[in-house]
């Protein structure tokens, strides 16, 4: 598995990246740590120059920059990086110019064969939508952006499944909520649960909700199968059934104490766009981390 863990500041960053750290931890994940910034301006660029094959010399730290020194020491505390990585450190010098406006320092990990750090310029989900599409990501992590739009944006465009990074507590004893329907993306949403609550000792609340007050033998079917592999794979569960809106339901239940993780709207884009979808709803409307998996 690859992760892409976004990062932004060091101050609304840090649960995105011990989140993505768990992750990671959890399945021998290969990670990347990017962080998107703005294009430097006309006046920076002529104090700027781009070296031919590194960034040695910028002759001022621009912020995307600093923030990976910051993910680095972080990563470092955590013991994410090899003894060997520690002792070269996280040197500017060592950022190599890849492609366009993309720069590259690579570490040995120690817990994944490396850790990669990208630096990147220009609209953030034009950037993570290229670096997704040309490096083969799984899941990419992100933080719970203030500005709404955002991430509903990458949601809708990054080629690979999201981790939305909200309010979490890791004090706190989180459950799995894992809406089921018959819809195509359920599956994939209950494999990858599975393996999370393998992975964390998690229970999970399989949930099926209904418009009406019957449910038709496709929901029932769907959330039985579901029922059925995770008591194959020893996962404990709750299976609930409940009639109402099952945007509102979701959030409900969900509350703060659980992770939601479910599959991909199966609406072709342009329906998405005029009349939204399940999964997008609910990350906008939630207060917990939400997997949306693709």
């Amino acid at each position: 598995m690859r992760l892409l863990i976004a990062i932004s500041s060091k101050e609304y960053s840090e649960s995105t990246l011990q989140i993505g750290l768990r992750v990671a931890k959890a399945f021998n994940a290969c990670i990347t740590i990017t962080c998107v910034g703005q294009k430097p301006s006309s006046f920076a660029q002529n104090h700027v120059r781009l070296a031919q094959e590194s960034m040695e010399r910028w002759d001022f730290d621009l912020p995307p920059v600093t923030v990976l020194e910051w993910a680095f020491d972080y990563l470092v505390n955590y013991g994410f990086i090899s003894q060997e990585s520690c002792e070269i450190g996280f040197k500017k010098r060592l950022l190599v110019k890849r492609a366009g406006e993309r720069g590259e320092i690579n570490f040995k990990g120690t817990f994944c064969e490396r850790v990669d750090m990208i630096v990147r310029f220009g609209d953030i989900i034009t950037e993570l939508r290229d670096e997704v599409q040309k490096h083969d990501y799984d899941v990419t992590i992100i933080g719970g952006s203030k500005k709404r739009r955002m991430a509903h944006d990458l949601v809708q465009f990054i080629d690979s499944s999201i981790l939305v990074v909200k309010q979490i507590d890791f004090s706190k004893p989180y459950r799995i909520l894992l809406p089921v329907d018959d819809s195509k993306g359920t599956l994939k949403a209950i494999t990858f649960g599975i393996q999370i609550a393998k992975a964390y000792n998690l229970e999970v609340d399989a949930l099926t909700v209904s418009k009406r007050k019957r449910f038709g033998s496709g929901y029932k079917g769907a959330s039985d199968r579901a029922c059925r592999y995770l008591e194959n794979a020893n996962v404990s569960y709750k299976q609930h059934f409940i009639v109402g809106d099952p945007v509102e339901t979701i959030v409900e239940m969900a509350d703060e104490n659980h992770i939601i993780i479910m599959g991909v709207s199966s609406k072709n884009p342009l329906k998405k766009f005029f009349a939204g979808s399940k999964p997008l709803s609910v990350m906008n409307t939630s207060a917990c981390p939400i997997l949306i998996v693709k």
